[in-house]
């Protein structure tokens, strides 16, 4: 009974969790449809064409609006370099589709408050500024003319599908292409593509952090993060954080519960932010690094964001206690999550309206078909898929 009792502990957190966050990943998401609906990727491979200040800038804009799970995020950022687009750019924009996007955003406020939030906005900048600084000092002409030649293989990775959508509307004005039955139609299909594609990450995070909570005694934690020792914890933290990550496995919006559990244990502020930009850098994505850009590209990647991201969280930490930014330790509230009727459960229903609809023309608009066919299918399928779409909202 006592271990029946620890798992479902722990499940009741993490359902609990999920409650939390559910109304900010629709809202994050459906956004996220309406942007992808309107801007293609190929605009975005002529304006993200080198590595100047402007069209770093311009990558993570783009980034932060196209909103991917970290999987997706790496298959569109090959899609875009092998279609012209800067390598440091491509790397720019898959660091800000995963760490700029709104549903982070509101889920960090959510479990770890707005200092986290804005350090996400203040830290990720900086670790693109720093990545092009080490890309353009160790990056060579021939390390990236193997790495373009492995890309144009076109080896399959994860989320390829996703990546090849091209269900934008281009004719009329923004407001006249987010309207049109053809844009409704891409924004359904880009909301339940985006869920298929994070669900796991989401679960899998959910999980591990309830087991976390409820399993891992308190005065563990000072003890991995060095807490009695608060000038080396700061330091200690950005180093630490990012191999928690390579070895949960989890990444996305799956991995802000699980931050709030280390930020709770005593990890530092730098730390967990670290930690949250380390989503590129789990295990499973350095593989579809080694098959998108071979071994070498994959190691030189893993280095030069491991690097960046460290150094961008320790700026962060030191930078934010400076200006006394810094929560107090411990303030995520995650075991004490519970549902009752307040703001959350009355999102929460309105958001799961909003869902229901777009799932429901996903469904009538031959969604299924294209959802069979996203992991990697070849190019003539996909081009099939999109027009069979057209043709179904003609």
């Amino acid at each position: 009974m006592s271990v029946l009792g620890a798992i479902g502990h722990a499940l009741s957190l993490a359902f609990a969790m999920f409650w939390a966050i559910l109304w900010p990943l629709i809202l994050g998401f459906t956004l996220s449809g309406v942007i992808q609906a309107v801007v293609s990727k190929q605009q975005m491979a002529r304006v993200l064409g080198d590595d100047r200040p402007a069209t770093l800038a311009k990558a993570c804009g783009l980034g932060a609006a196209s909103s991917s799970c970290s999987y997706a995020a790496v298959a569109i950022a090959r899609s875009v370099f092998r279609k012209g687009a800067n390598f440091t750019a491509a790397m720019a924009f898959e660091l800000a589709s995963t760490n700029l996007v709104l549903e982070l955003t509101i889920i960090m406020i959510v479990f770890l408050g707005w200092q986290f939030a804005l350090a996400e906005f203040v830290g990720a900048p900086l670790m693109v500024a720093m990545l092009a600084v080490l890309f353009r000092r160790f990056l060579s002409r021939r390390l990236l003319d193997e790495a373009k030649r492995q890309a144009d293989r076109g080896v399959a990775g994860k989320m390829e599908g996703h990546a090849e959508m091209h269900m934008e509307v281009t004719e009329g004005s923004v407001w006249q292409r987010m309207w049109s039955d053809r844009g409704r139609t891409a924004i359904s299909h880009y909301f339940v593509m985006d869920w298929v594609s994070v669900w796991k990450d989401v679960v899998g995070g959910l999980l591990i952090a309830g087991a976390l909570a409820a399993w891992v005694p308190m005065d563990w934690w000072p003890k991995v993060f060095l807490t009695s020792h608060p000038l080396w914890a700061r330091f200690w933290g950005p180093i630490i954080g990012p191999i928690i990550a390579i070895l949960s496995f989890v990444c996305s919006v799956g991995n802000i519960p699980l931050a709030a559990v280390l930020w709770n244990g005593g990890i530092s502020f730098g730390g967990v932010i670290a930690f949250i930009f380390a989503d590129l850098i789990v295990l499973p994505i350095l593989d579809i690094y080694r098959k998108y850009y071979g071994t070498r590209m994959m190691w030189f990647i893993l280095a030069t964001l491991y690097l960046s991201m460290a150094a961008a969280a320790l700026v962060v930490e030191f930078g934010f206690q400076w200006l006394g930014l810094i929560p107090h330790p411990g303030g995520a509230h995650v075991t004490e999550l519970t549902i009752s009727l307040n703001y959350t459960t009355i999102l929460n229903s309105g958001f799961l309206i909003l869902a229901a609809l777009l799932v429901w023309r996903f469904v009538r608009t031959g969604g299924p078909a294209m959802l069979r066919v996203m992991s990697a299918p070849p190019a003539g399928q996909m081009e099939g898929a999109r027009h069979d779409h057209h043709a179904r909202d003609a």
